[in-house]
């Protein structure tokens, strides 16, 4: 009879990962904030697309259905979705109109318009006398009158030191390119406010003088000559002829450009989107060994050293990312015997990977000098590594690893592996013998079920008509339909080395035999904690008892006791864990914590015989966040005539709240320098809104400078313990950290219509 056995394991493996605030035991809640924008200018503005990269270790396929959310101020613009891999949200913009100073520039900021004007003065063909030609502003016109030279060189080399005026004007301000003081944002010409348009001149380039105003389009310029530079220019022929007749123009150049105020609709954005992403049950590793030699296992001894040949295969299945995977590690010994360790690696990205360990032999001394049928246990892991950690319901995992073990057995008498009794082979073979093969799991708890599989028994020139499965000791509870499958339990007195023999009948009624080993383990049970909840301070955290324990031996639910303490030195303390009622003998309890830190949690559970097992989970509860401030001010308004002669400033808040609360209320204040002394130390505070506004407008009558406070108080987005809380426990903040110049406004006074003011 052939004799095969083949010997399958598969555990899962979950390892415990990093922390968030939790929804539930299978899904965990994040967010990303919005790059806030203030200030942006022009209709295109007032739509914007965001694209938010997702924390590290979440994917968009994670997120779970319709939790994506929008946290802030702003209105959003169809629907959150996902798009390559990030998050996209359109908002749409908070907008005021703000009046804001302005330059008009010569096309790029740093270039300024220039004025060239100047005088002719001529000399007399006497070489003696000038003729000075100039301007009368009363009369808008051009006169000349003569000067005598003061030195005494004939002909005279400059005509001497004499005021004179001339006239220009400047550029329309409509060509210059208008922008704001950061040089950088343009603004239309349209949005300026025609009566406040000025002309700034910087000092002279060539001479020095002073300019004034002379109408909307004219100025008039008043230098001394001949400080001013010249340049030759031919005189009309109706002037003096000589051979000392000169013509000069004497000219000043002025560099300058247009100050203002513009009207500009800016638009705001801030917030951020939270979600609830789904935790994935982890990848699960399966080992898989077979023993190649000898074959058959068990081995009848033929008087010679036995080689062995194994084969150790890891499967890893729920996780997609084969890229991640860094390598496989494949370890074999005999059992108990380290210097027989053989390791092999391989770096294939594939979520299968196998090695075939040749180099052991079972020595014929060995089989010789055993009294009994020689066994030889080898113990074997497989372990596959991760480039990056691995995020997963119960942990963050960079490796997982599986041991198994494989049992050669060689013999001298008969095998070990028992058989069901009573099947004889026919006395006539009629054609060929069926094979039989099986599988089990070569490790299981005392009280735990286990499947053996004969499923892999085949008849070469037929059907198999019979399975008969046989294990002293077993506890057979069922057998599949075909009969192929039986499922079958060993009691805690079977503890130890224990085999299964399966005998197989074709129709010809000729039979095949195969047997494998089990080593059944004490029937301890597994202590599992899970914590569930949010993890955040004031919140509700849910402990939910996912402990097991052999089918046949369950846990008793009276000895569940379960513990609760701060880590010293991280934060916590035990005054902070709160609960009703008592925590032993209990599947699910909700517990709230006042003080964020480190805390662990521990579970004890005894089964019915007595068996009992212990675990400690250390979980994080991480602080309740203060909203993150920010509001937006014009920075200067002017009083408005058809207004009552108020300035009118909007306010924008664009704070909110970073860890998924929501703002319930906003306080807004101001304080006015009354006494002008730049300073608002010796003011009093005045609350001109508590309806919780984000956007608003604040009217003031007064000249001067005023600060702006603003106060934004959280209420609870996730669930909570409402006995154990407190309205001081909502977080709350304030824009005392904000830049004061972010926070001022100067209220001034709008200028007058009509003259250009130089």
């Amino acid at each position: 009879m052939k004799k095969t056995v083949t010997i399958l394991i598969c555990f899962m493996l979950l390892f415990p990962i990093f922390t968030y605030s939790a929804r539930a035991a299978d899904a965990k809640s994040s967010s990303v904030a919005i790059p806030t924008k203030t200030g942006l200018t022009g209709s295109n503005n007032s739509a914007k697309t965001f694209l938010l990269d997702l924390p590290s270790g979440v994917t968009v396929a994670s997120i779970k259905s319709g939790s994506l959310k929008y946290n802030g101020n702003n209105d959003v613009v169809g629907s959150l979705t996902t798009e390559n891999g990030k998050i996209k949200v359109t908002l749409k913009g908070d907008e005021k109109t703000d009046t804001i100073p302005v330059k008009g520039k010569n096309g790029m900021f740093i270039e300024k318009f220039v004025s060239t004007v100047g005088n002719s003065i001529w000399r007399y063909s006497d070489g003696k006398r000038w003729q000075i030609n100039d301007y009368r502003i009363e009369s808008r016109s051009q006169y000349s009158y003569n000067v005598n030279a003061d030195d005494s060189s004939v002909p005279s080399g400059v005509p001497p030191k004499t005021p004179v005026t001339t006239y220009s004007e400047p550029v329309d301000p409509s060509t210059a390119t208008w922008y704001q003081l950061d040089g950088i944002q343009t603004v239309p010409y349209s949005n300026v406010v025609q009566s406040s348009i000025e002309m700034y001149q910087e000092n002279m380039k060539v001479g020095s003088g002073t300019v004034s105003k002379i109408n909307d389009k004219l100025y008039s310029v008043h230098y001394t000559t001949p400080t001013a530079n010249f340049t030759n220019e031919a005189v009309p022929e109706s002037f003096d002829k000589g051979t000392w007749v000169l013509g000069r123009l004497y000219y000043v150049t002025i560099p300058y450009y247009f100050i203002g105020t513009a009207k500009v609709t800016s638009y705001s954005y801030a917030g951020n989107v939270s979600f609830e992403y789904a935790l994935q049950e982890g990848p699960s590793l399966t080992g898989l060994v077979v023993v190649n030699k000898p074959d058959p296992n068990p081995f009848k001894y033929a008087n010679a050293d036995v080689p062995v040949n194994l084969t150790l295969k890891g499967i890893l299945s729920g996780y997609e990312n084969s890229s991640n995977i860094a390598e496989w590690v494949f370890y074999a010994q005999e059992k108990e015997s380290p210097s027989t360790l053989d390791t092999k690696k391989s770096f294939e990205k594939s979520k299968t990977s196998s090695q075939a360990f040749s180099k052991f032999k079972i020595p014929k001394m060995k089989v010789e000098n055993s009294k009994d049928n020689y066994q030889q246990v080898y113990e074997l892991r497989v372990t596959v590594r991760f480039s990056k950690p691995i995020e997963t319901k119960e942990g963050k995992i960079d490796q997982l690893s599986e041991k198994l073990e494989a049992t050669v057995e060689v013999y001298k008498g008969e095998p070990t592996v028992s058989f069901p009794p009573n099947i004889e082979e026919p006395p006539t073979p009629k054609g060929r013998p069926p094979v039989a093969s099986i599988f089990a799991n070569p490790i299981v708890k005392a009280g735990d079920e286990l499947v053996a599989n004969g499923s892999g028994s085949y008849d070469p020139d037929g059907d198999i008509i019979g399975y008969y499965f046989a294990s002293e000791g077993a506890n057979f509870v069922s057998y599949s339909q075909k009969g192929d499958l039986a499922t079958l339990w060993y009691p805690s007195e079977r503890v130890g080395q224990n085999s299964i023999g399966l005998t197989v009948v074709d129709k010809d009624m000729m039979i095949d035999s195969a047997g494998t080993f089990v080593r059944v383990i004490e029937p301890i049970p597994e202590a599992l904690l899970e914590i569930g909840g949010t993890k955040k301070q004031n919140r509700k955290v849910t402990l939910i008892d996912k402990s097991t324990s052999p089918k046949h031996y369950p846990i008793k639910t009276d000895k569940t006791k379960i513990t609760i303490s701060a880590v010293a030195g991280a934060g916590g303390s035990n005054a902070a864990i709160k609960y009703s009622g008592s925590l032993n003998g209990i599947y699910q309890k909700d517990v709230l914590f006042r003080e964020p830190g480190l805390y662990k949690a521990t579970i004890y559970v005894e089964n019915t015989l007595g068996y009992s097992a212990t675990n400690e989970v250390t979980f994080e509860i991480v602080p309740d966040d203060p909203p993150i401030m920010y509001f937006s001010t014009p920075g200067r308004v002017y009083r408005d005539p058809q207004k009552g002669n108020k300035a009118i400033v909007t306010l924008d808040d664009l704070s909110y709240s970073p860890d998924g609360d929501i703002i319930s209320r906003r306080v807004w204040e101001y304080r006015f320098d009354s006494d002008n002394d730049k300073s608002f130390a010796d003011e009093s505070w005045v609350v001109f809104s508590d309806a919780n506004e984000h956007r608003l407008n604040l009217e003031l009558s007064h000249v001067g400078r005023y600060e702006i406070r603003h106060t934004a108080y959280e209420s609870f987005n996730q669930p909570t313990i409402d006995e154990f809380v407190t309205a001081a426990d909502r977080r709350h903040a304030d824009s005392s950290d904000q830049h004061i110049d972010e926070k001022i406004v100067e209220v001034v006074n709008l200028g007058p219509e009509g003259d250009w003011t130089w």
